[in-house]
């Protein structure tokens, strides 16, 4: 299970250090891909297949569908850390992301995720303030 946070900067060649908590649950490969809330989504391999998995039952003649397993896919790399502990992260992801200079990666329970400082200062400061109503929404599901 993937939790915390940690600040790294990416580099001008977009390389970014993984945290060392994280990098044994990732393993040697993993999977990057387009997140939402504009940050990206990385999984250990078990992970991603078990997600593809579920997307492929996704019936192709909604719309829906179509669009949200494009965008998820199309998006997806495969990374391997390098000896230095740090990924590359092709332009495209950065440039979806906005990920300029200081970043923070968390975990999120299968996945971590990697946020441009600023958005996830924002996201997190808006989230906070209805922290309280979100809790109440997921009694529902038992939690």
């Amino acid at each position: 299970m993937f939790m915390g946070e940690f600040q790294h900067n990416i580099d001008t060649k977009g390389r970014i250090i993984v945290p060392s908590k994280f990098r044994d649950e990732l393993g040697e490969n993993f999977v990057v891909t387009r997140g939402l809330d504009k940050c990206l989504f990385a999984y250990p391999m078990d992970e991603w297949r078990n997600l593809e998995l579920k997307l492929k039952k996704l019936p192709l003649t909604k719309k829906d569908a179509r669009a949200f397993t494009r965008f998820f896919f199309s998006g997806a790399v495969e990374c391997e850390v390098d000896k230095q502990g740090r990924i590359n992260l092709p332009q495209p992801l950065r440039n979806y992301a906005v990920l300029e200079k200081e970043c923070v990666v968390i975990g999120v329970s299968d996945r971590i995720e990697i946020w441009a400082i600023d958005k996830w200062e924002d996201y997190f400061n808006e989230s906070e303030e209805s922290f309280a109503e979100i809790a109440e929404n997921l009694m529902d599901f038992d939690i």
